[in-house]
């Protein structure tokens, strides 16, 4: 994520005040209410690891990282920006990661879970 898009986000965070909550957060939590969490199988591509949604319920969600640090944010990020969210609402979305994989996990296949903290 560049550091243009993240300063625009913040910046439009501090216009709108602290009160104030976008839809897309809203839309978050009732999708995780009534669907659960979003299912991801891992595949390792090359150098870089791909993450692909497998229960996503308005099309797929698709990223990668070049470890797992990097695609466990970058997971967070695609599914805040699915529902049009910014990033810097990324705290009171709540977006967390359920299950771990290992890198042994990941050679093979490994399916890991979001959903609200």
């Amino acid at each position: 994520m560049s550091i243009t898009k993240k300063a625009k986000d913040y910046l439009l965070k501090a216009i709108s005040g602290k009160d104030f909550a976008p839809q897309g957060l809203v839309d978050i939590n009732r999708y995780f209410r009534l669907y659960g969490p979003i299912n991801f199988e891992f595949k390792k591509e090359g150098d870089a690891i791909v993450g692909i949604s497998t229960n996503f319920r308005f099309g797929s969600i698709v990223t990668s990282g070049k470890d797992e640090k990097e695609l466990d944010k970058n997971i967070k990020d695609a599914i805040l920006t699915s529902f049009e969210v910014a990033s810097s609402y990324a705290k009171e979305a709540g977006i967390k990661n359920l299950n771990e994989c290992t890198k042994e996990d990941v050679k093979n296949k490994c399916y890991q879970s979001y959903a609200l903290a």
